[in-house]
């Protein structure tokens, strides 16, 4: 890859680049792709930086856009290990839906609400690099799907419930490991690699080899782009530090003695409860043992509080009396 082919890291363009409305056509292209539907942003609703308050700590999504159908699409890059991530995404969505309907109004102004995880981390098992999941209600006898009908401007209107439900998008993109050839297999290996073809033609990839160059940020901003980048390496640095030291003794640690002190409860009791509890306290020990030794680690690279907060979970106070 030449200097003239290094593209900007798709993390950093949508949070600096794409909420320029002259740039929505990088974005509409990714959608449009992974939805595979026709795909026009009318404007941006909200972003990381603006939450309500310092206790809203859920409200990190990246990019909140509304469509030309009055949907509501909601994009968030996450590098590093989240271990509630699923719970985060239910509800920064459920959040998307209760801001978008004023009290009083009915019901059928419920927005439809896409969400799209793009993950640089392990969620868990599985073979494929694209997960999708949509809410259907399938006939337990019969297998047949529920359509909805409801009366809109004098007519009735039948709905299946995956047109109102939310859907969600997970994104695994260490997982891809195939030669591109769909538009889609194109926008995952550019999410991956930050590789382009030269003759792409896949919505919004043409827009990106123009708009998403490294050298036509002016010298600050590319400053200031090293710099994120140094500090991804740094957390890919301090996590693989920890799962290599501190994850297989701090979870075989805690695992053991959690097993030990339940099922010696649980026999004891004559109830499997206590083999249960001990077994999760044990997981729980083993966890905050990681997030300390993380957090540690962190520090010693120079890591600021926020940013150690951020990566590890843990509060301020918390890092603060290591």
């Amino acid at each position: 890859m030449g200097n003239k082919d290094r593209y900007i890291r798709f993390d950093w363009a949508i949070k600096r680049l794409l909420r320029n409305k002259a740039n929505f056509g990088v974005l509409e292209g990714f959608l449009t792709v992974l939805l595979n539907k026709e795909i026009h942003i009318l404007d941006i609703l909200e972003s990381e930086g603006n939450q309500q308050n310092e206790d809203d700590k859920f409200n990190r999504v990246d990019i909140k856009a509304r469509d030309r159908d009055d949907d509501i699409i909601i994009i968030e890059v996450q590098i590093t290990r989240e271990l509630y991530y699923l719970e985060r995404i239910l509800y920064g969505v459920a959040k998307a839906i209760t801001e978008h309907i004023e009290l009083g109004h009915i019901y059928s102004e419920v927005k439809k609400v896409y969400s799209v995880s793009i993950l640089y981390f392990d969620i868990g098992k599985g073979d494929d690099y694209l997960y999708h999941g949509q809410n259907i209600f399938t006939g337990v006898h019969t297998g047949d799907f529920l359509q909805v009908t409801s009366k809109e401007k004098n007519a009735l209107v039948r709905r299946l419930p995956a047109e109102i439900f939310p859907e969600y998008f997970l994104i695994r993109v260490n997982e891809f490991d195939k030669v591109a050839v769909t538009p889609l297999e194109e926008w995952i290996d550019y999410l991956k690699s930050g590789y382009i073809r030269p003759d792409t033609k896949a919505p919004g990839l043409e827009e990106a080899r123009r708009k998403l160059v490294y050298y036509n940020m002016d010298a600050a901003e590319r400053e200031a782009y090293d710099r994120h980048i140094d500090a991804i390496m740094i957390q890919n640095d301090v996590l693989n530090t920890a799962k290599l030291e501190g994850l297989t003794e701090g979870f075989t640690e805690g695992r053991a003695k959690g097993l030990a002190e339940g099922l010696a409860e649980g026999l004891a009791e004559g109830r499997t409860e206590g083999l249960a509890e001990g077994l999760a306290e044990g997981l729980a020990e083993g966890e905050m043992r990681e997030r300390i030794k993380m957090a540690g680690q962190a520090m010693k690279m120079g890591m600021s509080v926020e940013d150690i907060a951020k990566l590890t979970g843990l509060t301020r106070e918390e890092i603060e009396k290591l």
